[in-house]
């Protein structure tokens, strides 16, 4: 087998002097509605800011206030309806005076949700559109689709393709997926960790987690994430049914539409009295100190900013193997245990077989990988990929 390549240095660029100084980069997003895509937005938008980069962010909607305080905000337009489909109307229709009116060198696409607003400008404008990179945040494999929706999905990957001029992988494995299913060469592709954290926030996980006071009885498991299908928390209840004591306790963090179901299984199941669902929380740090293991039970993922988390705070780890990433997250099972998606008994036994106490060295490693996923470590990245593609649109040499 062949081993998968490091990430690959992205080259400083030697910008001509008609290059603009400072690059004005423009991201767009529907709302600052509570998701690991929008955050990290946020703080590459600031980053950014902070590296003499005009960084201007866009939203449809900008009724949620973002999650830490920031510069060159604004609304698209009055504000629309709170589907999805009128946010996309409202960012295709506003956004080509804003790029055009106020001189925008190339479009931010932060995740996949918002591909389609970016084809559609793309296509929309023609030359006149800056060039735009893309950030894949999600799986592309996506096996939770019936094989007709796939069918046409993996063709709308190909569109992609045609019309977004490069593309950013959160992790070394996903570059081979995004080639295959994208359809575009390597050097239409860079790979730049995800800064799900800070330096700060290693810092202050780590010290939350050795200073909690883990006193309580029985085992403490911990998943946070969305309601929703994608994260199968469904069978997350039946794993944890299969093993609980009287005295475990499974919290799940997170608010969505599958809340009614997931109350109503744990019922059925006799676990209700050990299932917590506290809803959204934010931060996390409390949580992340007192769980004495954290589970990922979805079906597909991107690179799941939550295991990142729980790396940085030295916890242990239960995750299916729900992308092409989690693999190589995990060390390939010297930092946590991966079990097959949608495997119950499988998810049970390596919840039970969680250690109450682990090696010190263990602790530390798990941290060590963390340090990758960082702002710090992202953010020149990005501005020196961005400069590159400016720089060829106007010819530079590079």
């Amino acid at each position: 087998m062949v081993a998968e390549p490091a990430t690959r240095p992205i080259p400083a660029p030697t910008l001509l002097a008609e290059l603009p100084t400072p690059l004005r980069v423009l991201t767009f997003l529907y709302s600052f509605a509570p998701g690991g895509v929008e955050r990290v937005a946020a703080r590459l938008h600031r980053a950014w800011r902070a590296g003499g980069i005009d960084a201007r962010l866009v939203m449809a909607d900008a009724r949620i206030a973002p999650p830490f305080a920031l510069d060159a905000v604004a609304q698209v337009a009055p504000t629309p309806r709170s589907s999805t489909l009128a946010r996309l109307i409202a960012l295709v229709r506003g956004l080509p005076a804003i790029i055009t009116g106020g001189g925008v060198d190339l479009l931010f696409c932060a995740g996949n949700t918002y591909t389609a607003p970016a084809v559609l400008l793309r296509l929309a404008m023609g030359r006149a559109c800056p060039p735009i990179l893309a950030k894949i945040s999600n799986d592309l494999v996506r096996p939770d689709m019936p094989w007709l929706v796939r069918f046409f999905y993996r063709r709308w990957l190909r569109l992609q393709g045609r019309y977004i001029d490069h593309f950013v992988g959160m992790a070394p494995a996903t570059r081979g997926e995004i080639a295959t299913l994208v359809g575009v060469p390597d050097d239409r592709i860079s790979v730049i960790e995800d800064p799900a954290l800070s330096d700060a926030d290693l810092a202050r996980l780590a010290r939350v987690r050795d200073t909690a006071r883990r006193e309580h009885t029985g085992r403490h498991f911990l998943a946070i994430g969305r309601l929703a299908p994608q994260k199968n928390f469904p069978l997350l209840l039946d794993a944890f049914a299969r093993i609980a004591q009287p005295d475990d306790c499974l919290r799940i963090l997170g608010e969505g539409p599958e809340r009614a179901g997931l109350e109503a299984q744990a019922a059925r199941l006799g676990i209700a009295d050990r299932v917590s669902l506290p809803g959204h929380t934010d931060p996390l740090d409390i949580w992340l100190g007192q769980a004495d293991a954290f589970v990922l039970s979805s079906d597909f993922e991107g690179v799941p900013a939550v295991v990142i988390e729980a790396l940085a705070a030295g916890l242990p780890i239960v995750a299916t193997d729900c992308c092409v990433s989690m693999a190589d997250l995990l060390g390939h099972g010297t930092l946590g245990s991966l079990v097959p998606v949608g495997d119950a008994a499988a998810l049970g036994a390596a919840m039970n077989a969680v250690a109450s106490q682990e090696p010190a060295e263990i602790v530390a490693a798990r941290r060590a990988a963390a340090t990758r996923f960082t702002i710090e470590h992202a953010s020149g990245r990005y501005i020196a990929l961005m400069q590159n593609l400016v720089a060829q649109r106007y010819g530079a040499s590079v």
